[in-house]
């Protein structure tokens, strides 16, 4: 199993919004909002920091999922927690007796990869649906047994509505946020994006710091447009896409992640991630996981990575993310890489937005 296989969310802050970590349909019931989207034929990871909930991981449930848990639990074992609950959501094994010990197979491989790093295993659940009353028991049949509580009642889903984060029904939705879709119109924008580099758009067609500044102020009036409710043009596209090819260009873009007018940077690269062919998609895909990054959206920043890695496994800040990423570094120490974009801004004489404060969502 490879760090792509599954989605990681940082610790939430659910012990502040009324959360008991110590009732299972609680737990459950909160899945959705600490994931960003309702699990399907899962395991997931749930790590306990000092008795609150910490980081969240995620992977599909198959055939080989047992022989492959090192990289998932070397990932929950990098923040160092207490302790780990497994929950397993799983419609047709919840009524199974042959699979629930298939199930309880895996959560014994699980748990001897956890204690492996002296992390133990608290309990294991097995539930048919993340939904209002869905049927969870215990894995090891210890007895245990209930119902889900409702999602969209559960305080940790309020905190998460109220911070300005988007809840997404299934994985595959969370994915169409970066889909090509639109095959004709990535097309126009090739075009445009192959006159931009025959009209003599190249490294020494004029001034590199002047050249920067105009790419700079491409991208933020596009960003102007879309709050004005505006949609861009193939043109508009292609030319804030041939800015970010600029190394100065892009790395001074990553400091809108932490700036007043972030909700917009971000709706910007989504656009772009879904409209622009490749290989130039893969800037825009990476300043959308810097920005979903940086509020704490684990599960966008992942599959924005997965999708940009794919195209270019070598991409500098890419691969930094991604390392961040499954190591568990926490969304607040990322944001201290967007004061490099103030410094560039302040180099090339642009003026971002002021930043906003650290525990302000982007939406």
């Amino acid at each position: 199993m490879t760090p792509h296989d599954f989605d990681h969310h940082f610790d939430f802050d659910a012990g502040g919004a009324g959360f008991d970590l110590n009732r299972p349909g609680a737990l459950i019931a909160a899945l959705p909002a600490i994931l960003g989207f309702t699990p399907e034929k899962s395991l997931i990871v749930v790590s306990v920091d000092r008795g609150q909930l910490g980081a969240v991981l995620r992977v599909d449930l198959g055939p080989d999922l047992r022989d492959g848990l090192e990289g998932l639990v070397s990932v929950t074992a990098s923040a160092r927690p207490e302790a780990a609950i497994a929950i397993i959501v799983d419609p047709e094994g919840a009524l199974c007796p042959m699979c629930n010990d298939e199930h309880r197979r895996l959560c014994t491989a699980l748990a001897d990869e956890l204690d492996g790093y002296g992390i133990p295993l608290w309990a294991a659940h097995l539930v048919d649906r993340v939904g209002a009353g869905g049927r969870w028991h215990c894995v090891d049949g210890c007895g245990s047994r209930g119902r889900v509580d409702d999602p969209e009642a559960s305080p940790v889903t309020v905190a998460a509505v109220l911070d300005g984060r988007r809840l997404y029904g299934r994985r595959a939705d969370l994915e169409s946020v970066i889909a090509v879709t639109d095959i004709s119109r990535t097309q126009r924008v090739a075009e445009a994006l192959a006159a931009l580099q025959a009209g003599g758009c190249t490294p020494d067609a004029d001034d590199p710091a002047d050249r920067a500044y105009r790419a700079v102020q491409d991208g933020l009036d596009a960003i102007t447009r879309i709050e004005k409710g505006e949609t861009l043009t193939d043109a508009e596209i292609a030319v804030v896409a041939h800015g970010l090819a600029d190394l100065r260009v892009r790395d001074t873009m990553y400091a809108l992640a932490v700036g007043e007018r972030a909700a917009a940077a971000e709706t910007l690269w989504a656009t772009l991630a879904r409209l622009l062919p490749a290989p130039w998609r893969v800037e825009a895909l990476v300043q959308l996981a810097f920005s979903a990054y940086v509020r704490g959206d684990g599960p966008l920043t992942g599959v924005a990575l997965e999708a940009a890695l794919r195209v270019d496994p070598t991409h500098r800040m890419g691969g930094l993310l991604d390392a961040a990423l499954q190591s568990g570094m926490r969304p607040e120490q990322i944001r201290e890489l967007a004061l490099t974009g103030y410094r560039l801004a302040d180099e090339l004489g642009v003026v971002l937005p002021p930043r906003q404060a650290p525990g302000r969502r982007a939406g």
